[in-house]
């Protein structure tokens, strides 16, 4: 039988979208106050047949399904470090009590719950004292860890804390028992300044990936790649910085001559050799074949137009804050290094790269994929009219949605292992 859960505080579903990957769970409401998010779950998820609230405090627990899991991430601006941590002093702190108001009436099996860090800190520890006392006297045992998004395969420092309250003694220690480290550490190649070194392809890669859309870290010296057309089964061949491509032939349907790896084919009268180039008129455009340089018995060397050639340096790309400003004063680093994650994505736009000495901001389907949402969700969002502005807002606001599946794994194989939703 399907673990049936009540999403509350949805947002645009980061909880549902990871469940759902895991399998073995079943939506059965959902809670969401802001009318945008809303317009965008119910456009990305069937929600046909689900019960909805706007509003936490106007559910009425007698009116629910039965349900096996309550989850949501409770509002945190009241225990964030980027607020003014008023905690349950500010209205939207008081929010956990409604997760727990439910629970007393509804008795789920499952709690599963996300928040800042600073929830375990707010108020020297007592805020958070205050939660688990709560859920203990609701016959709830608690478990509790620290998350980083980078160690699940999400290209975004994000650290959030992630509880657990459960009615079964056998499930202690084993739902949240995650070791924070990634599979295989980055291998440097070639060393040298920052910006010329270069990574194995091989192994983890903490940083966006090209097809994430973005630079927010050493994504070109992974697997920076150009496809060479050859006519086999695979259609293309890669070739990475340091090979050679071979033109002569271009439509030779072997492999055989076309990508040389680490080594130039044997040079041929024809020029057949080739690189990346950049042809430097007026509007450049990278290209495979440099333009000729021609001699004048007038002039010497010329660099008529439609003849200047360069080659193509690919600088690190890295993460930045307020793209909008060259130079800006604040608290702690404006910019990361290479080899390292994009910052932590935030309500607010001000997220961007820096690739090839220009500056631009991240995209809003780039934060969306830096929280483990599909393309296709995103684009089932954005059809319904919503601006840039909204959907940066919900990709800062959303959970990292395979943090999600990796906790759902263990709840579901804990569930199976005790047959406790039957």
């Amino acid at each position: 039988m399907a673990i049936r859960f009540f999403d509350m505080f949805a947002g645009i579903g980061g909880f549902r979208s990871g469940l759902e990957a895991v399998g073995g769970f079943e939506c059965v409401g959902y809670c969401e106050i802001d009318k945008y998010a809303k317009q965008a779950y119910e456009a990305m998820y069937d929600t046909e047949g689900e019960v909805y609230y706007r509003d936490a405090r106007s559910i009425d627990p007698a009116e629910l399904p039965d349900i096996d899991c309550i989850c949501g991430g409770f509002p945190c601006q009241s225990f964030s470090i980027a607020g003014k941590r008023g905690g349950f002093e500010d209205a939207r702190g008081t929010l956990f009590f409604e997760i727990a108001r439910i629970a007393a009436v509804k008795r789920p099996v499952f709690l599963f719950l996300e928040n800042v860090p600073g929830l375990l800190s707010h108020d020297g520890g007592r805020t958070f004292a205050t939660i688990l006392g709560t859920l203990s006297e609701l016959g709830y045992d608690v478990a509790w860890q620290v998350l980083n998004s980078k160690d699940f395969g999400v290209p975004q420092s994000r650290k959030r804390v992630y509880i657990i309250g459960y009615l079964r003694e056998q499930c202690a220690g084993e739902i949240l028992a995650f070791t924070q480290a990634n599979a295989k550490s980055l291998v440097q190649v070639l060393p040298g300044r920052e910006g010329e070194r270069i990574y194995s392809p091989e192994g983890t890669a903490i940083t966006l990936t090209g097809g994430a859309g973005g630079f927010g870290g050493r994504t070109g010296l992974y697997d920076m790649s150009i496809d060479v057309k050859v006519k086999t089964k695979c259609g293309y061949q890669p070739a990475y910085n340091g090979d050679s491509i071979g033109l002569a032939y271009p439509n030779q349907n072997t492999r055989r001559g076309r990508v040389g790896s680490q080594v130039a084919h044997t040079v041929t009268p024809s020029a057949s050799q080739g690189c990346f180039f950049v042809d430097m008129n007026p509007n450049p455009h990278i290209t495979d074949i440099a333009r000729c340089v021609t001699a004048r018995q007038d002039s010497g060397i010329s660099h008529r137009r439609g003849e200047h050639s360069g080659i193509l340096v690919e600088d690190a790309p890295r993460a930045v804050l307020t793209p909008e400003k060259e130079s800006v004063r604040q608290h702690g680093r404006r910019i990361k290094e290479p080899d390292e994650e994009m910052f932590t994505l935030t309500a607010q736009d001000r997220h961007g790269i820096i690739h090839r000495g220009r500056v631009r901001r991240l995209t809003p389907l780039e934060c969306w994929r830096l929280q483990g949402f599909t393309d296709e969700q995103f684009y089932k969002a954005q059809a319904t009219g919503l601006s840039d502005g909204r959907l940066y807002k919900m990709a800062g606001n959303a959970v990292s949605v395979p943090v999600i599946t990796a906790i759902g794994q263990k709840i579901k194989a804990i569930n199976d292992k005790y047959e406790i939703v039957r």
